[in-house]
């Protein structure tokens, strides 16, 4: 979704997630206005809100961090 928008089912299969999963996840970022969608019912297509990636520098961190712990955490 950072490169170009991605409707449900391109999602779910990029993520290999049952389609419901990827619904219920892209409707909790919508509503927490982290992903925009255009369109109508399956052309839909989400992508990341304008305030998103405003701020992706800071989500790219996080997740760094994250990764990194995990990685920590494996070789302990």
């Amino acid at each position: 979704m950072r490169r170009e928008p991605y409707n449900i089912n391109k999602i779910s299969e990029a993520l290999q997630v049952h389609y419901r999963v990827a619904e219920h996840h892209i409707r909790a970022l919508e509503k927490n206005h982290l992903v925009s969608s255009a369109g109508e019912r399956y052309g839909k297509l989400y992508f990341l809100s304008p305030e998103m990636e405003a701020h992706l520098f800071i989500f790219d961190e996080i997740w760094r961090q994250i990764q990194v712990r995990v990685e920590q955490g494996v070789k302990k």
